[in-house]
């Protein structure tokens, strides 16, 4: 079965032009928004000047080339049009990590300071540097629609679809006591995801695994565009950017990443309603027997979900959250919240089995998938069913965030373990009608495919929105 990308017969000069170009826009996006923040001098700095104009001419000339760059990338290794926005955020974040952290002050013949103090002075700069790459991306696939390229178009059908399940996610989410947003605003925001989730990736249909993580960090580049983008602009034409401005509005973090995960995930099920729920690729090999699926692919995710609970085990005793962690049961002590602990670890397991079976094909894709897990049952889990069911008040403030991300350093650690574990049990289910080296070819094809997908970019933009709330967390 093949796959249409954005990629197909470019030749790379039209590639470097088409992405220079693309540069241009998300030159100018980036440009405007450093001439609000008065930065274009530091730009200038380069040629020892302090001339906006200067400045903006030698950002623009900066982000051509990084365009064309990113023209070269893409047909180098054939990326699809449903992942474009994923790599250009990425690609976004990795010069803000090689512009404004390595190289302008080496330019500037200043020191390089890679410490977090300075990370959250430049904040407002990785926010640009995303808008940058998610404009690059997208201005890139529109330049190629008019050539052979224009991939996949979603039918209306699943417009529809994702205008449900956004409507239907978002309802459900102002049912969570003292999530302060309006609820009008809040349901039209979910439309407003829905109606672009097919429109931005296709609507091709994916395992729901993926799926859910695709969504959370969908629900981040949301969260970002809308709280410290439109709605600044739209109240006091100003941009939310700065530390203390995100920082203001991080309580609404955890509502977006849902609402993402679950706009994917919904969509994802109304798609496959008539071809039956976690409906695997059929790209992927059969690794065993249909009778042996549902009882063995459970005990592997009893057994790596209790490596990832012993893993999270050591941050709980140190923060001394396994007394919290009983008062789910009605009970006390540590003991009973060890015990409470590693059941929820087995049956989270289950669900990583049911959902994301046959998904890694090494150990670095299964600690991927795992982490990214993590992440969301730490959104999930933690935030949000731990302290209604423990009997406490369920709030996602900054304060609170705060307190938690011990926890989310445990859920990273947990998802680790859950995903190397699975996959090395998962791996040695060999099919009995194939031989070794048929199994490595059926397995390095798809290894392949899944890392020239949005997956390894979903990966990377996953840990750098847990490594980013501290940042904004401290601008409290």
């Amino acid at each position: 079965m093949s796959t249409a990308t954005v990629t197909d017969a470019i030749p790379h000069r039209r590639a470097a032009i088409s992405g220079g170009l693309a540069g241009v826009a998300g030159g100018v996006v980036f440009g405007a928004a450093m001439a609000v923040f008065g930065t274009l001098p530091t730009i200038a700095s380069i040629l020892r000047t302090d001339s906006a104009v200067v400045g903006f001419i030698l950002h623009m000339l900066i982000a051509v080339l990084i365009g064309a760059a990113f023209g070269l990338l893409v047909i180098r290794f054939r990326i699809r049009v449903r992942d474009m926005l994923f790599w250009g955020l990425v690609y976004g974040a990795v010069w803000w990590f090689l512009g404004p952290q390595t190289l302008l002050p080496l330019l500037q013949g200043m020191p390089v300071d890679w410490s977090a103090a300075h990370a959250e002075t430049l904040l407002p700069s990785l926010v640009g540097h995303l808008f940058y790459g998610a404009t690059v991306a997208g201005v890139f696939v529109l330049l190629q629609r008019g050539g052979r390229t224009t991939g996949r178009v979603p039918a209306v059908g699943a417009v529809v679809r994702g205008a449900v399940a956004g409507t239907a996610c978002a309802a459900l989410l102002t049912r969570v006591p003292n999530f302060q947003v309006g609820s009008w605003a809040w349901l039209l925001t979910g439309l407003v995801l829905g109606v672009l989730y097919p429109l931005i990736f296709t609507g091709r249909p994916e395992p729901t695994g993926p799926a859910l993580a695709r969504g959370t960090v969908y629900g981040f580049a949301a969260w970002v565009v809308v709280e410290l983008t439109l709605q600044p602009l739209v109240r006091d034409g100003s941009l939310g950017w700065s530390r203390t401005d995100a920082a203001a509005v991080a309580g609404r973090l955890p509502g977006y990443l849902l609402l993402g995960a679950g706009t994917a995930v919904v969509f994802t099920w109304l798609g496959l309603w008539l071809r039956g729920l976690f409906l695997d690729d059929v790209r992927k090999i059969e690794v065993e027997p249909p009778g042996a699926r549902g009882p063995r692919a459970t005990a592997y995710g009893v057994l790596a979900g209790i490596v990832g609970g012993l893993l999270f085990t050591v941050v709980m005793v140190l923060v001394g959250a396994l007394p919290t962690v009983a008062r789910i049961v009605g009970g006390q002590g540590t003991s009973v919240g060890l015990v409470v602990h590693l059941v929820i670890s087995a049956l989270i397991g289950v669900t990583y089995a049911v959902l994301f079976r046959r998904q890694s094909f090494d150990v670095l894709s299964g600690i991927g998938w795992g982490v990214s897990y993590g992440f969301f049952w730490w959104v999930l889990g933690d935030l949000t069913l731990l302290p209604l069911l423990s009997g406490g008040t369920l709030s996602w403030d900054t304060a609170t965030l705060a307190a938690q991300f011990p926890s989310l350093v445990g859920h990273l650690a947990y998802g680790t373990g859950l995903g190397a574990v699975y996959y090395w049990l998962e791996a040695g289910i060999d099919p009995w009608w194939m031989t070794r080296s048929d199994i490595e070819a059926s397995r390095v094809t798809a290894r392949r495919e899944q890392v020239l997908s949005a997956a390894p970019a979903v990966w990377v933009l996953t840990v750098l929105v847990a490594v980013t709330l501290p940042i904004l967390l401290t601008g409290a």
